[in-house]
Parts: structure tokens; C-alpha cells; sequence
């Protein structure tokens, strides 16, 4: 049944035997294809019994449209099959492709494992362990010791550090970040030699100067004039390249990077550094900008 141009939306339905959390980045990536359509999502976690199944279903027959899943158990993939061939919705296990050329290439087949991707593993561990320690080491309360951290981000007021810190964490890398503000001298730790990959966030002062201007409202301690001052705002941003520049550390634009498009960056460039091809590193992180 193909959905009508007509429409500005249609609905997704996302079924998962574990969180969703797949299904929904898959969905999202796929989704934002079409500017034109917007998806109404229908997220079904847990489902693993007949039951769970059965309530997910009809909620699909009321609502008709796009179905993804990660269903492990047979029984219930036929299910969903079977109903949405019924219904002349279109259907898709989105593990399944990926998995067909896993088991071509290992030659091996695969183990079905329910919610696979959230086992308690040494990996899961590191990740906890990494959150724990960028939430202590948030806005300039850096370790004692910085080779405590994997990564120590710099920046003025607003460049993105904290939930950028926060997403490397989620991706197993210790974090910490420092404000950068001109008339406070840097940490000695910080100068110091180390095995912290250092790394430094700007924006164009345009960009700081309206996130600042809209975060005004909750701030009641500061010169605001001065704070969303775009000249001021310039001062801060050559400050920070200043001292880019004479410890080597990288700059990332960010002015139009999302989070994890910034968390990759800095991935790629402390990956390049530790393998020694750093000679471009610089004009890497600003590419895009």
C-alpha cells in the first residue's frame, strides 16, 4: 500500500525484543531523508511474548505503515510477517541484511541472542566507569592527574563542551573540560606534559552570541552586555586559537556540527595523533566549518 504523496506524515512502527534504541537510530537516519514527511514513530520495546506481540499488532492495524523490528524468536518474526503481508504494509528485520553478510563472510551461523548489544561486558563497564568520571570532571573541575583522562576538551562559554563530553563518555572515553576564559591563566596540569588527548571547541561568534542571548533568561550573575558582546565574543574565540597555536593543541569548528558529529571528530583526530599522522590534523578539524 504506498503511502500518499499527499500526506505530510505516515507512521513508523519500531518493534524491538530489547530497547529500541536500534531501531530508532536506524529509523531516525532513514527518516531524515525525506524533509518532506514527517514519521510519526510507534516504539514497541521488550516484546518477546506472543502476547507482548499481539498488542503491538494491533495497534499497527489501526494505524497502518512503515514496520522495522528486531525480533530474535522465529515464531514471532513470522508473526510480524505474516500480519503486515495481511495488512500490505511493507515490513523490514533491519539486523537481518547485516547478518546475512556476517554469516557469508565468517562462514559461521550466527547465535540468536536476545538484547545482544546490552550485555553486561567489560566494554559496558568502561562506559559506566567513563560517565561516572566526565560527570566529577564537568566545567573545569579537571583530574589532579590529566592522564586520568583520555580527553580534555577547551572552549569559551557555549561551544557544546559538557554534552559533547558527555556523549564521548557514552562511548567509553574518560572526559573532562575546561572554560576558556582570557583573564584566567591555564592549569599547570594542563601545560604539563600528558597523555590526555587535548582538544579545543569554537564557534563563529554569531553562533555563540544567540545561544548565549537565549540562555540570558536563567543568568543573573553575569555582565550579560559584555557576554553576548560579538567583539567580545571575537576577543574569546583569538584567545582560544592563541593558545591553540602554542601548545599544538587541535580546534574544532562547531558552528555547524551536531554533538556527534563533533564526538567523531575528536575520535578521528586523537586516533591520528596516537598513530603519529598528525601533519594535517589541523586542517582536518576545521574542515567543514
Amino acid at each position: 500500500m504506498p503511502h500518499s504523496s499527499a500526506s505530510s506524515f505516515f507512521h513508523l512502527h519500531l518493534v524491538s525484543d530489547a530497547t529500541g534504541e536500534t531501531l530508532t537510530t536506524i529509523a531516525k537516519a532513514a527518516a531524515v531523508q525525506y524533509a518532506e514527511v514527517r514519521p510519526i514513530e510507534h516504539v514497541y520495546p521488550m516484546v518477546r511474548t506472543q502476547r507482548q506481540l499481539s498488542r503491538a499488532l494491533q495497534e499497527i492495524e489501526q494505524a497502518p505503515g512503515i514496520v522495522l523490528y528486531t525480533i530474535v524468536n522465529k515464531s514471532l518474526t513470522e508473526e510480524i510477517e505474516r500480519r503486515c503481508r495481511e495488512l500490505s504494509i511493507p515490513c523490514l528485520h533491519v539486523l537481518q541484511p547485516i547478518m546475512q553478510v556476517f554469516e557469508s563472510y565468517l562462514g559461521a551461523p550466527r547465535t540468536p541472542t536476545v538484547a545482544g548489544q546490552h550485555v553486561l561486558d567489560a566494554d559496558y563497564f568502561k562506559r559506566i566507569d567513563a560517565l561516572n568520571f566526565t560527570m566529577v570532571h564537568d566545567d573545569g573541575r579537571l583530574p589532579e592527574n590529566l592522564n586520568d583522562a583520555d580527553i580534555c576538551i577547551l572552549g569559551i562559554s557555549r561551544t557544546s563542551k559538557t554534552p559533547t563530553s558527555i556523549y564521548l563518555a557514552q562511548r567509553g572515553f574518560k572526559t573532562t573540560n575546561l572554560p576558556l576564559v582570557p583573564q584566567i591563566a591555564l592549569p599547570k596540569n594542563l601545560i604539563e606534559p600528558t597523555t590526555c588527548f587535548v582538544v579545543c571547541l569554537v564557534a563563529s561568534p554569531d553562533r555563540i552570541a544567540e545561544i548565549r542571548r537565549n540562555r540570558a533568561l536563567l543568568l543573573s550573575d553575569r555582565d550579560l552586555g559584555t557576554y553576548v558582546d560579538r567583539s567580545a565574543i571575537s576577543s574569546e574565540i583569538a584567545h582560544s586559537r592563541k593558545l591553540c597555536a602554542k601548545y599544538g593543541w587541535p580546534v574544532i569548528d562547531v558552528t555547524r556540527r551536531s554533538v556527534e558529529e563533533t564526538a567523531a571528530s575528536i575520535i578521528k583526530l586523537m586516533q591520528d595523533r596516537r598513530s603519529g599522522s598528525e601533519s594535517s590534523a589541523g586542517e582536518t578539524a576545521e574542515s567543514g566549518s
